[in-house]
């Protein structure tokens, strides 16, 4: 008996040994742009109803330094966004939030290398930053990308801007970085100097550069792996679709489809979901090599916010208008008009939408059945009474939704507590 006690307690040591030292081993992440897989999908039971203003629901709400529509990204038991402030918003700012408490745990300064002019609804800190659970990349609008350990610790920094000058547009840059192999990559394109590169994610020295089109873009890359097991990064722009393998840079495949310029490509289960006219679904990993359509439909549409995708079900919203299809046809279920002018891709959790629009007003839409049988329905309509541009994170049965000056944590409360 004595026996079995002791091996008992050992189990016990050593579980508690190691969520002490790997906290982010037992946390549902939310590690990127749109969540781990580029698909704004969370199996965390979020709130239906909270109020700023009486507190209820509200976990905590943390003060954020100057400006930024990029959104937060949750890594183990701490949270991280970006921010720009000072003059002409030439400072670059990277906060560390505590999950739990909404302490803030660290802030690291940097000076803007590149051109820091934005259109008022945006900022410098525009894209949303990304994590390999070990390093932190931050990007800004200003073509400068910062390196960071979990710790605050700075891994390395590049200017962009120095090598290319004209890299830059009349509205500010927005396309979030992705980590993919052993590389972090950005997609640099306006009217100048258009490009894209692969950043090697330990010493920031780059692996490859691609000449894009000279021509405005705000798209983010996705990644997924192609059938020879290689990372493979997907850009889209107005001139087409390109693929790439991530480590070496060399062009996997390529298609002549004009694309939308603001919302991002989605890969889920093999298929690809492009902004095309309406809604184009491709085939990836196709025997030929080059993915091959499926749908394409012109009534569905994405302009700033990114589709979802779960199951048999598809998920769009444009301008105020947010539809429902099934994922293999293309098929409209249903379709509802929500208020106001939205940039933030909405979450799915618990059988929910959440869509939150430029001024703060979160529309929660509720998913009755699945498949060709599905309807939806508002049932919550929240005033978070500031500002909201970038797409929130959801993580540990919580919300973070960054608004205009501050970071909140939503979460059902117990007691009050």
């Amino acid at each position: 008996m004595n026996n079995l006690i002791k091996h008992r307690v050992n189990i016990l040591t050593m579980t508690a040994f190691f969520l002490t030292l790997s906290p982010q081993l037992w946390a549902e992440e939310w590690n990127g742009f749109r969540g781990p897989q580029g698909n704004p999908v969370s199996t965390s039971e979020l709130p239906l109803v909270w109020d700023v203003e009486k507190g209820s629901n509200i976990g905590w709400k943390s003060e954020i330094p100057g400006r930024g529509v990029s959104g937060p990204i949750v890594v183990g038991n701490r949270i991280f966004v970006t921010a720009s402030g000072g003059v002409n918003q030439q400072r670059l700012y990277v906060l560390c939030f505590d999950v739990g408490s909404g302490k803030q745990l660290w802030r690291r300064d940097f000076w803007a290398t590149g051109r820091t002019y934005s259109h008022p609804t945006s900022a410098n800190a525009a894209p949303t930053p990304v994590s390999d659970g070990k390093l932190l990349f931050a990007f800004y609008s200003s073509n400068d990308l910062v390196c960071l350990d979990l710790d605050g610790n700075l891994k390395w920094f590049r200017g962009l801007a120095h090598d290319y000058p004209k890299a830059g547009n009349d509205v500010g840059m927005a396309a979030s970085p992705v980590v993919a192999g052993n590389v972090v990559i950005v997609q640099i394109e306006n009217q100048g100097d258009s490009f894209a590169c692969a950043v090697d994610k330990n010493s920031g020295l780059e692996v490859w550069r691609k000449p894009r089109d000279p021509r405005a873009n705000w798209s983010s890359p996705t990644t997924y792996t192609h059938g020879n097991g290689a990372p493979t990064v997907i850009l889209q722009s107005g001139s087409g679709l390109t693929a790439f393998d991530a480590d070496t840079g060399t062009s996997i495949w390529d298609i002549g489809l004009s694309c939308g310029t603001m919302s991002s490509p989605l890969v889920v289960n093999n298929a690809l979901y492009v902004t095309s006219g309406g809604i184009t679904k491709l085939g990836l990993n196709t025997p030929s090599g080059k993915p091959k359509v499926i749908w394409a439909v012109n009534k569905l549409n994405s302009n700033g916010a990114s589709p979802v995708v779960l199951g048999d079900n598809f998920y769009t919203l444009s301008g105020a208008i947010a539809k429902g299809a099934n994922s293999n046809t293309g098929e409209i279920l249903w379709q509802l008009r929500l208020k106001g002018r939205f940039w933030a891709t909405p979450i799915l959790a618990n059988k929910h939408l959440y869509f939150i629009n430029q001024d703060g007003l979160v529309q929660i839409v509720e998913l009755e059945g699945d498949g060709d049988s599905q309807a939806a329905s508002i049932v919550s309509v929240i005033d978070m009474g500031e500002s909201v541009l970038g797409t929130p994170a959801a993580a540990d049965n919580a919300l973070f939704i960054r608004s205009d000056k501050h970071l909140w944590k939503v979460t059902n409360m117990v007691n009050g507590e």
